[in-house]
C-alpha cells in the first residue's frame, strides 16, 4: 500500500461514536495511512453516521459533497448507525463508493486497498439481530479528557428508538480489559475519562450470545477507583432505573468518580413514559434525584427529556415541564420528538404539530438556562476542584470542575490541561464562572473534595 495515502473522518452523533472514530482512525494509521483534517484534502473521507439527529440523510449528502469539492476524485466511506440502518439510501448519495454497517465498520482497513472510485456503491452491512462483538474504543483527541467505551447495543424496546436495530443487542467490555485501556490513556497525559456506553448501567454482558451479566457497572466503578492512577472518572449517561442506591453512595465516597450525573427522564409524565416504553416511571427518577442531592449537595445532575412525543397533550407536557421545575436539577439535554421508520411511536395517530413540538422545546430550553444559572449560583464562593483545557480562548482559559461548572481564567500555559484546586467567585454573561487559583496540581489529579455549597 503507498504510505502517502492520507485519510480524513467526520463524526456525527454522540460521544460513542466519537470514541469510536477515534479508534477506526488509530487503525488506519496503523495499516499506514496518513490521518489530515477533514478540512484539507484527502484520498479517502470517512463519515461516521448518526440515527438519532432528525436530518440523517441531509447532514450526510452535505458532508459528501463538501468532501468532494476539495478532492473531486476522493473515496468516499459511509460508517455508523444510520449506515447500518439505511444503507440502500446512501448508496443513492452521488459519490459515495462504501458503505458499512455495524460491525465492519471496524474492518475498514481491509476496504480501502483499493481507492478507485467505484461505478456502483458496495454495501457492507450486518445481521443485527446476530450476536455482535464488542469492539473497545476511546477517543484521544486531546489531553484533556477520553470518552472510554464500556458497552455497546440495547436490550431495551423503547418505542421511539432505532439504537438496538443500529447497534444489536448489549454487550460489553471486561472489567480486567477496561482497566488495561485505563491505564493505557493515563499514560497519554488523559486526566479525565468518561465512561460511555449505548445503555452503560447494563455493563456485565461479555457473551452477547446468551444475553447474561457476568459483571456488573458497579463492578466496573469498583475496580476503577482501586487503581492508583492521576485521573477522575465521570459516568456519561444512565438509566434511572440501572442507577442504583448502591452507585450513588458509591459515588458520594469516591476520591476518583465525580458529582455529576447524567439521567435521561424523557418525560415527567406517567401516561407518556408507559407510552415511551420505558422501564421506570417518575417516582423512580425523583427518588434518584433526592438521594443524589441528600448525599451530595453538591452535585451536577443533567436531563434529558423528549419533547412532541404522539399523544403527548397539553395536560401531559405540562407535568412534565412542573415536574422539572420542582426537581433538583442543572441542565436540560432538550430533543424535540421526530418519527423513525420502523419503531412503534411513528405508527400512531396522535401526531403531535410541528409547532407545538417546536414551543414545548423552547420553554423547556429556557427553563434548562435557569436550572444552570441556579446551579452555578449556588457554588459560588465554594472551592472545587477544576481540570483546565488546552486552548487560549480570547485571553481565557477554560475548564470544568469535578461537579461541571464550566469556568475560566485569564490564560496561563503552565495551567494547561493542569488540575488544581480554584475559588468559584462570579458568574459571567457568557455563563461561566471565574475562578481564583487556590492551589494547582501538576503531577496529576488531585482527589475531589465533596464540599457543601449552600
Amino acid at each position: 500500500m503507498d504510505n502517502t495515502n492520507s485519510f480524513a473522518i467526520h463524526t456525527l452523533g454522540c460521544k460513542l461514536n466519537y470514541s469510536e472514530s477515534s479508534s477506526i482512525a488509530k487503525s488506519l494509521v496503523e495499516n499506514g495511512f496518513e490521518k489530515v483534517a477533514f478540512k484539507e484534502k484527502a484520498d479517502v473521507y470517512i463519515i461516521n453516521t448518526c440515527s438519532v439527529t432528525q436530518d440523517a440523510d441531509k447532514d450526510c449528502r452535505f458532508i459528501v459533497r463538501s468532501a468532494l469539492r476539495r478532492s473531486p476524485g476522493a473515496f468516499i466511506a459511509v460508517i455508523g448507525c444510520y449506515a447500518q440502518l439505511k444503507p440502500e439510501e446512501i448508496s443513492k448519495i452521488e459519490g459515495v463508493d462504501i458503505v458499512l454497517g455495524a460491525s465492519e465498520k471496524f474492518n475498514i482497513a481491509n476496504y480501502l486497498k483499493d481507492l478507485d472510485k467505484k461505478a456502483n456503491t458496495e454495501i457492507h452491512s450486518c445481521e443485527i439481530d446476530k450476536p455482535l462483538a464488542f469492539h473497545s474504543s476511546y477517543s484521544l483527541n486531546d489531553r484533556t479528557r477520553s470518552f472510554l467505551k464500556v458497552q455497546d447495543g440495547c436490550d431495551y424496546n423503547c418505542s421511539y428508538c432505532t439504537i438496538p436495530l443500529a447497534r444489536g443487542a448489549s454487550r460489553s467490555d471486561t472489567i480486567e480489559n477496561v482497566v488495561k485501556n485505563v491505564q493505557d490513556i493515563v499514560a497519554t497525559g488523559t486526566k479525565e475519562i468518561i465512561l460511555t456506553g449505548v445503555n452503560l448501567g447494563d455493563f456485565g454482558i461479555s457473551n452477547s450470545t446468551n444475553g447474561k451479566h457476568s459483571e456488573s457497572f458497579f463492578g466496573l466503578v469498583q475496580a476503577l477507583d482501586e487503581l492508583d492512577l492521576p485521573v477522575r472518572y465521570r459516568i456519561s449517561s444512565i438509566e434511572p432505573n440501572l442507577l442504583k442506591n448502591e452507585i450513588i453512595e458509591f459515588v458520594a465516597k469516591s476520591k476518583r468518580f465525580v458529582p455529576h450525573f447524567h439521567i435521561p427522564l424523557q418525560s415527567g409524565s406517567d401516561a407518556i413514559l408507559n407510552k415511551m416504553r420505558r422501564r421506570y416511571l417518575s417516582d423512580v427518577y425523583s427518588d434518584r434525584v433526592v438521594l443524589i442531592k441528600s448525599l451530595m449537595p453538591h452535585c451536577c445532575i443533567g436531563v434529558d427529556v423528549i419533547v412532541g412525543f404522539p399523544g403527548e397533550t397539553d395536560e401531559h407536557f405540562m407535568e412534565t415541564y412542573k415536574f422539572l421545575n420542582e426537581l433538583d436539577i442543572s441542565y436540560l439535554h432538550v430533543f424535540t420528538y421526530s418519527e423513525r421508520a420502523n419503531t412503534l411511536a411513528a405508527e400512531s395517530a396522535e401526531v403531535i404539530p410541528v409547532e407545538v413540538r417546536k414551543k414545548r422545546n423552547r420553554m423547556l430550553q429556557i427553563l434548562s438556562e435557569k436550572k444552570l444559572h441556579r446551579f452555578y449560583e449556588q457554588n459560588i464562593g465554594s472551592q472545587r476542584e477544576v481540570l483546565f483545557e488546552g486552548d487560549n480562548k480570547e485571553g481565557f482559559l477554560h475548564g470544568y470542575t469535578d461537579n461541571y461548572v464550566r469556568v475560566r481564567t485569564p490564560f496561563n500555559k503552565e495551567l494547561v490541561r493542569q488540575s488544581g484546586q480554584v475559588f468559584l467567585k462570579e458568574i459571567n454573561s457568557d455563563e461561566t464562572v471565574s475562578v481564583d487559583i487556590v492551589n494547582m496540581d501538576t503531577k496529576g489529579v488531585s482527589a475531589h473534595m465533596h464540599l457543601s455549597v449552600y
